[in-house]
């Protein structure tokens, strides 16, 4: 008997399952909440070099004081980051007399002064991180984003080692103390820093939540399970929008995003260790526990199972032996999963942040702009439904990432005059962003074995999160070409999603428990509907 067997008997997606499912989905609303927090805590607002007050100024207007201190752009608007060295009082008698030497410009040595009308203060404010600091302003989103990869890699391995649960427990716990710190920083280290470690946590929610919920859901309902569960990830996004709206003063933005996770630390006491985990270590009175447990909440009074059945069940694994980041990569299929899935994942975060974080240039007011994105995921996901259980995985992961380039990619050729057509074709690059990102969790966490899930997780959202690092950074290159970042995260995600053809097809495949169940499934060939025990079964046509 193999585990899907055994979730059949108990029933594999009733009342226990719902249930579980509900509550881990309340930390995926938290997620986004932090992942996207960048484009509020970090917004800049208009600014303008501070002028302090001369004697020759007394008898002059505010805006004759800005006049013949502050150079203008073409359309008008002052200068953000250079002033005059000496005022240009000839500029009273004629405006439009711009001083065309770079000499008599030179950058702002009294501070900025900003436009508070949007925010009340962010951390552009309030360390003046512009201009010549508009790296470190950027570089905030890459703190926290290498501190989700780095959290991949630590509870990847963790989750395998000692249990999803207590590591889920353990990473809400330290996003709920550093979140705080974050909000409670005095110096920009600090902030950047507490960022990171935020980071680190949060990955472990973003690593265990999802496949600590499919390894309790019969095959049937795989598929729905990570849709909805992907879903709440899209409510949070627009929540974010609704929170940003309403708090405008970064310190109390971030107590804001933090505190629900207290609510999923409260709730994390109704879900139980995954089952799977336990036998595949050999805890099999634990998993004894919570089948009678699911069995009885489902209405399966009559279920009975040995722990004798449950030893043999227990995944094949030598005495001694452990697996690590390494074992992703000592057999040949492995291999290649692994190599293709992390391409896939970088490409995936890459384009998806690019995107999210490039809220002022959609044509909507930022709020609505966030409000849009998260709402527009939703439709992109239940679409992802009936695509992934009727063309599979592969193509759906491919060619929906590979339209995402393409739509990036489409707006460096419309011209900006076309905002609305430009506006269109952003909306729908969003909705393939999100649908790749949906059906890249699910479809990852079908490709690893028992074993090996947690690490393979671990080493993909590794991956995905030097994506995620990067693209911040990629809007940068603004300063080389216009077009550069767009013309990028085009490259990418085409490049990315053409990989996506070299995985194998899970649609309808059994979960697989060791090593052995993909290498055998290759040697073999696709084995059909009813093959012998342990043998996954080929996918089923639509």
């Amino acid at each position: 008997m193999k585990f899907e067997d055994l979730l059949l008997e108990i029933g594999g997606f009733g009342r226990f399952q719902i249930l579980i499912s509900f509550i881990l989905c309340l930390p995926r609303i938290n997620l986004p909440m932090h992942f996207l927090l960048h484009n509020f805590l970090a917004a800049t607002p208009s600014h303008r070099c501070a002028i302090p007050h001369q004697e020759a100024f007394a008898n002059l207007t505010v805006e004759e004081v800005l006049l013949v201190s502050i150079p203008r752009e073409p359309d008008g608007t002052f200068r953000s980051c250079e002033m005059f060295s000496q005022p240009q009082f000839q500029l009273l008698l004629d405006s439009s007399l711009q001083p065309e030497n770079d000499s008599v410009t030179q950058p702002c040595q009294h501070g900025w002064v900003y436009d508070h009308s949007q925010f009340t203060s962010t951390i552009s404010t309030q360390w003046d991180l512009v201009c010549k600091q508009r790296g470190l302003n950027q570089a905030t989103a890459t703190f926290f984003f290498i501190g989700v990869t780095m959290g991949a890699v630590v509870f990847g391995y963790l989750s395998d080692r000692f249990g999803r649960k207590a590591m889920l427990l353990l990473s809400l716990v330290c996003s709920v103390v550093f979140g705080m710190l974050s909000a409670a920083s005095v110096s920009y280290s600090m902030l950047a820093i507490t960022r990171t470690l935020t980071g680190v946590a949060l990955s472990g929610v973003s690593l265990i939540v999802l496949p600590l919920g499919m390894e309790w859901v019969d095959i049937q309902h795989r598929t729905l399970t990570g849709i909805l569960t992907s879903i709440f990830w899209s409510i949070g996004n627009m929540l974010l929008a609704m929170v940003a709206y309403l708090v405008r003063e970064w310190h109390w933005l971030l107590v804001a995003v933090t505190g629900p996770c207290l609510l999923s630390i409260v709730c994390l006491w109704w879900v139980p260790e995954s089952a799977r985990w336990l036998i595949a270590n050999g805890k099999v009175k634990q998993a004894h526990g919570h089948l009678l447990r699911c069995a009885r909440m489902n209405g399966r009074k009559d279920f009975a199972v040995s722990l004798e059945a449950l030893r043999r069940m227990a995944t094949d694994k030598k005495p001694g032996e452990s697996y690590s980041y390494i074992s992703l990569f000592r057999t040949p299929v492995l291999r290649k999963i692994s190599l293709c899935s992390g391409a896939v994942w970088f490409g995936v975060a890459f384009s998806y942040y690019g995107m999210s974080m490039n809220l002022t240039g959609f044509g909507l007011n930022m709020y609505l702009s966030q409000f849009v994105f998260g709402i527009i995921e939703i439709p992109a996901k239940v679409i992802m439904y009936v695509l992934v259980n009727r063309v599979g995985r592969r193509q759906s992961q491919a060619w929906a990432l590979i339209l995402t380039g393409l739509c990036i990619g489409a707006n460096v050729i419309i011209p900006k005059p076309f905002t609305s057509l430009r506006s269109v074709v952003a909306i729908m690059g969003k909705g393939f962003s999100e649908a790749a990102f949906t059906t890249v969790f699910l479809y990852t966490s079908e490709l690893y074995p028992t074993v090996l899930r947690q690490n393979g997780m671990g080493y993909t959202s590794f991956v995905a999160r030097l994506g995620g690092s990067l693209a911040p950074l990629v809007f940068l290159l603004d300063e080389v070409w216009r077009s550069l970042p767009e013309v990028t995260y085009c490259g990418v995600a085409v490049c990315c999603g053409s990989v996506a053809f070299l995985l194998p097809e899970t649609l309808n495949v059994p979960l697989p428990e060791g090593i052995e169940d993909i290498e055998k499934a290759q040697v073999k060939g696709p084995p059909q509907i009813g093959a012998p025990e342990g043998m996954p079964l080929q996918t089923l046509p639509k």
